[in-house]
This record gives structure tokens, sequence and C-alpha cells, in this order.
């Protein structure tokens, strides 16, 4: 009898707290890889806040998104979308690219 009365409030407090850790949540950046490009190539983030890509791989074959400056390595796949998660970064360029064809997929986060 007691555990029902305290499920209420704590029901709550948890929905409470998971509704402000989401609203802490950046919002995706959205990048498309299509013909082993990044789209967009260059980035913009806030400096000193995190930040989240969200890639949309349109080429029918995997792609690498690597960047030896932010330490991330991800694969995704070809007809797939992955997130990449950015730590807060001070102001500056951190280039990427494409592992699999570094000719022609490569970009740069922007910090700011």
């Amino acid at each position: 009898m007691h555990r029902a009365i305290l499920a209420g409030p704590a029901l709550a407090l948890l929905l409470h707290l998971s509704a402000a850790v989401a609203a802490d949540e950046p919002a995706p950046i959205k990048v498309t890889i299509k013909d082993h490009r990044f789209t967009p190539a260059e980035i913009h983030v806030p400096a000193g806040k995190p930040a989240r890509l969200e890639i949309t791989n349109q080429d029918p074959t995997a792609e690498e998104f690597d960047s030896s400056a932010l330490q991330i390595e991800k694969v995704i796949a070809g007809g797939r979308a992955a997130p990449v998660r950015l730590r807060p970064l001070e102001k500056g360029r951190y280039p990427f690219m494409g592992e699999y064809h570094p000719d022609t997929a490569q970009g740069v986060i922007v910090a700011e």
C-alpha cells in the first residue's frame, strides 16, 4: 500500500527529469553523405557546448566519419543514418574525412 502511494510522486519526478535531460540534448545537425561527399562540408557548432551530428549515408556503400582532431571514428552503413556526438570544443577548426574515400569525402567542424 505504501509503495503505491510513493510510486505516483516518484514516477512524476522521473518523467520530469527525463524531459529536462531531453531538453538539454542538442538539436541534431543534419549531414548527408552522397557521391562520397559530406554535405555540408563545413559544419558550425557553438564552442564550449556539446553537439550532435545526424549523418545519413545515401550511398549504397559504407563510409567512415573519421577525425583524428576530434578522436572520432564512426562507420555508417550504406543507406543508413547514425549519430555522432561531439564533446564541447574549444574555438577552432577540426577537419574530418571519409576514411574509405578521403579524396572526395572531406569536411571541417568549426567551433565558434
